[in-house]
Formats: C-alpha cells, sequence, structure tokens
C-alpha cells in the first residue's frame, strides 16, 4: 500500500473542495479508509481510479473536414 493521504492532501491534489470529496464518499464513487475517525486514502487507489474515468479523445475521419 502507498503512502496514505489525508481529505486536505486529497482535496489539494484533485483541485477539489473537500465537501465534493465527502459527497463522492457518501455516494461510493471514490473509497477511503477511516483512521481514528479521519479518513485516509490511498494515492495508488486514487489514481487508478482516474484513470478509470479517462475518456479517449475522438479522432476525426479523414476527409470530414471540407
Amino acid at each position: 500500500m502507498s503512502r496514505l493521504i489525508d481529505i486536505d492532501e486529497l482535496a489539494d491534489y484533485l483541485k477539489l473542495k473537500k465537501q465534493t470529496i465527502y459527497n463522492w464518499l457518501n455516494q461510493r464513487k471514490i473509497s477511503g479508509i477511516k483512521v481514528g475517525g479521519v479518513w485516509r486514502f490511498d494515492r495508488k487507489d486514487i489514481d487508478n481510479w482516474l484513470r478509470s474515468k479517462k475518456r479517449e479523445s475522438i479522432t476525426p475521419i479523414q476527409g470530414d473536414n471540407p
């Protein structure tokens, strides 16, 4: 397991408000570990989750542009 980060570090990493992360936890969009009443997140799990949400760019078909 990689180093665990807290909710402040995760919010900074994702450039989101902490409330958004709490909402995602409640909606089970992301997973975390509660240690001593404080949420912790495995950076590798977050990076894997981000990759799973990645959209591929659509390459225009040749001949579509006049």
